[in-house]
């Protein structure tokens, strides 16, 4: 089957990028598991944080703003940093980076009751935080992907890649697709990906990262509590359909796989939590991971392989893809395309994978 773009990867990365590229062809995206969005984007703490990220990536979170306020996707949420009494002056470094308002406990404790005052001794807050309909984005690309005449395909697991004489060839059980022009959005198998279609690799590592399911802390109606973050983003902790999110917030180099908790790791994560507030842990609902694949500069690789004509990066998203997806498929469309990014020059010169040659 021959098109005008393959993207392999049916994460937000290659969702977002494929829907943008369907306005300049047609799109075939490959995607290996039964359903889109199963690695990182069904994983995804789902938050959006404009400043959140190297600058970069908060050049992208900017931009992404009005797509993700428009398409609907964003609800309020709040963000609250927490530190302990000895710790002012890594907290007030921290709050300031992050353009967070200082608390007093009474107000801190009027938006998440269960903070112990006892371990808490700084609090900060801001608004700018919104939670993202993760799965809404996800369907939503797919569907834009359609309407242009493309194709997003599940249980394609790609066997082998190579170059043809009018562009490249995926090979999958299922058969053999051939466009003139190859997206690599594969997430933690980035790397792999290159690998099979002769591109020397970047250098992209997934790192895990854990995560629990807590039943509401003392029965707390929990759905206008802010997300509460942990100095250095030790830990963090977000409510979710009624329950609490929390997660060590670890970063473990890993090889590519359907990533686990780690029980270690998430009892270390979950002490830290609980030593902030007055609510033991008594019960995990479940338990789960994903995969953060950081480039070595930890900035997103997006546009052409200087080395391969036609092949295209989509990879090192790390924890900021659903913020970025707006801004990042657009600048990718738009290299792909030859056309002039809205982008300043050294905010792209920073993304593309020139950087990296």
């Amino acid at each position: 089957m021959t098109t005008d773009f393959l993207v392999i990867g049916g994460g937000i990365a290659g969702l977002s990028a494929g829907a943008r590229l369907a306005e300049l062809g047609r799109v075939t995206l490959l995607e290996r598991e039964t359903a889109l969005g199963y690695h990182a984007s069904g994983r995804s703490a789902a938050l959006y944080e404009a400043q959140y990220g190297l600058p970069a990536t908060i050049a992208l979170n900017i931009a992404s703003g009005d797509a993700h306020r428009n398409g609907g996707y964003l609800s309020p949420r709040g963000l609250m940093l927490v530190a302990g009494p000895d710790e002012g002056e890594a907290f007030r470094a921290e709050a300031a980076a992050m353009h967070l308002d200082p608390l007093d406990m009474n107000q801190a404790t009027a938006m998440i009751p269960i903070l112990n005052p006892a371990t808490v001794g700084f609090a900060g807050y801001h608004e700018g935080a919104w939670d993202i309909d993760t799965d809404r984005m996800l369907q939503d690309c797919a569907k834009a992907i359609r309407a242009h005449g493309g194709q997003a395909l599940t249980g394609q697991e790609v066997t082998a890649i190579r170059r043809t004489d009018n562009g490249w060839a995926v090979e999958t059980p299922n058969g053999t697709h051939e466009a003139r022009t190859l997206v690599n959005a594969a997430g933690a198998w980035a790397d792999t990906v290159a690998q099979m279609a002769g591109v020397a690799p970047l250098g992209i590592v997934p790192h895990r990262r854990s995560m629990a399911r807590l039943p509401a802390p003392g029965g707390h109606d929990l759905r206008a509590w802010p997300m509460l973050l942990g100095l250095n983003e030790t830990w963090y902790a977000k409510p979710d359909a009624g329950k609490l999110l929390v997660s060590p917030a670890e970063e473990h180099a890993v090889e590519p796989h359907d990533a686990w908790a780690d029980d270690m790791v998430l009892a270390e994560g979950l002490a830290r939590y609980e030593a902030m507030v007055t609510e033991p842990v008594t019960r995990l609902e479940t338990s789960w991971a994903g995969l953060r694949s950081f480039a070595p500069d930890r900035t997103l690789v997006l546009g052409l392989d200087p080395t391969a004509p036609g092949f295209v990066w989509c990879a090192g998203q790390g924890g900021y893809g659903f913020q970025t997806a707006p801004a990042a498929a657009q600048l990718l469309a738009d290299l792909v395309g030859g056309r002039q990014p809205a982008l300043d020059a050294d905010v792209v010169r920073a993304l593309t994978p020139d950087r990296l040659r």
